[in-house]
């Protein structure tokens, strides 16, 4: 499609991708969507985007991210039967994280019938220099139904610019206190010297003969609260973070493994080089080693039904078993960070249960959301050994503040040595293993 151009959308959902090409010095871009009513949100809810990725009707979640061998998709998904008569327009836009859109090469966006796969449209951007954010495309409602307009307009201002420009209220660091003025050195001077007061009587009023009560006030409204756009990626090159310098330092923190098959990657025409497995019966297991504070080690995993607990040691809870690897559900751990003084230290790992002889040919990304923090993500590197077991972050407690660091390595198990043992091996948890089932 040309800028400005439109076509119909005759989809009841679709899925909209945001591709670019990744490489060295290329930076991050995330996908974002608004819900417009006369031009403008109606609330900040009607921001959808890595912090906020479900809009309250169900109409509009951000799936995120998958990484190819060359290529980086970032997915929405709108259901268009549940947008609210309200919104006129769903705008689709992209913000560059560390850099301008002239150094993101192959920018585009696909929109595709969410039912069929089918490609209801395409606009590749190929004039972005200064740009940090820029609206690609949007739906909007013609005559009872649903087109797509490519936009390709740009802003300089990142996706805080772009937000606020539409009526969102954005989370602004916290700026500190200028400094006092330095005055001159002030010598106090004495008062004259006056003449003794003596106040007059105090005047005796007649009681009321009765006392009206006043009218009970309202409490004062709480405004909502600012949308936060903060975020961390962990790369080889910064694979760290505090969680206290993020914010996160109480509430839950959830723990998100969401991945894709390399059969299934839509990679904008990527050559996928070698055969993919049948992953349809993949089975991938989040799993969890803790040491707390008192010295206890244990693990936390669906297998052997040891599921943990959150508001009692180990203070982690696993939510469930998923093998569909979506963002929304997928593989979710559970952390209670108002008990973070109670952790030495967590190593978060994922194991092969079936369906795969290793994690050659999948993509997944982690993430990490602190109730009251910055959400912390990363990719997974390829693959290139014969892995059933891979460290994702160990976290560990440092003079009080939680640490997280990026680890991302494949491990590949001795024969008739289980992933869980070839992990505690790795890391020098020192545990007693038996074997057990899910």
């Amino acid at each position: 499609m040309l800028k400005g151009a439109n076509v119909p959308v005759p989809a009841h959902s679709v899925r909209v991708e945001l591709a670019w090409r990744s490489g060295p010095g290329v930076p991050d871009v995330d996908a974002s969507a608004l819900l417009l009513a006369a031009g403008r949100v109606r609330s900040d809810a009607d921001f959808v985007f890595y912090n906020q990725p479900t809009h309250s009707s169900g109409a509009v979640r951000h799936e995120g991210k998958r990484s190819g061998p060359d290529t980086v998709t970032d997915t929405l998904v709108i259901d268009l039967a549940r947008v609210e008569p309200a919104v006129e327009r769903v705008v689709v836009a992209a913000s560059a994280d560390g850099g301008t859109f002239g150094r993101v090469p192959g920018l585009g966006i696909r929109v595709l019938d969410a039912a069929t796969g089918a490609e209801l449209a395409r606009f590749d951007s190929q004039d972005a220099t200064v740009e940090t954010a820029f609206i690609l495309g949007e739906l909007y409602r013609r005559q009872g139904a649903w087109k797509f307009r490519a936009v390709g307009q740009g802003y300089d201002s990142g996706l805080e610019g772009l937000a606020t420009d539409f009526g969102i209220t954005v989370d602004k660091p916290q700026q500190p206190p200028a400094a006092s003025p330095v005055q001159a050195p002030f010598t106090p001077v004495p008062p004259p010297a006056q003449a003794a007061y003596t106040p007059p009587p105090s005047p005796v009023w007649p009681e009321p003969a009765a006392r009206i009560p006043a009218p009970p006030t309202a409490p004062p409204l709480t405004p909502p609260s600012p949308v936060r756009l903060s975020k961390v990626t962990l790369t080889k090159d910064t694979p760290r973070v505090s969680l206290a310098k993020q914010g996160g330092t109480s509430g839950a923190m959830r723990v998100n493994l969401n991945w894709q098959s390399r059969k299934q990657f839509s990679g904008w025409g990527a050559k996928l080089g070698r055969a993919a497995a049948n992953h349809s019966d993949l089975d991938l297991d989040l799993c969890a080693l803790y040491e707390l504070s008192d010295g206890r080690k244990g693990v936390v995993q669906a297998l052997g039904n040891a599921f943990g607990a959150l508001h009692q040691p180990p203070y982690i809870h696993l939510d469930g078993d998923d093998r569909t690897g979506a963002v929304e559900s997928g593989e979710n751990l559970t952390v209670n960070l108002d008990q973070k003084d109670k952790f030495r230290r967590l190593l978060i790992f994922v194991t092969i249960y079936e369906g795969a002889r290793s994690f050659a040919d999948l993509h997944a990304t982690v993430t990490l959301q602190p109730q009251f923090g910055a959400p912390i993500e990363f990719f997974l590197d390829e693959c290139t050994v014969p892995s059933t077991v891979c460290a994702l972050a160990l976290i560990t407690n440092n003079n009080g503040d939680l640490v997280v660091q990026r680890e991302a390595r494949y491990l590949v198990p001795a024969r008739g040595v289980s992933p869980q043992r070839t992990i505690d091996q790795a890391y020098g948890w020192g545990m007693n293993w038996t074997p057990g089932r899910k």
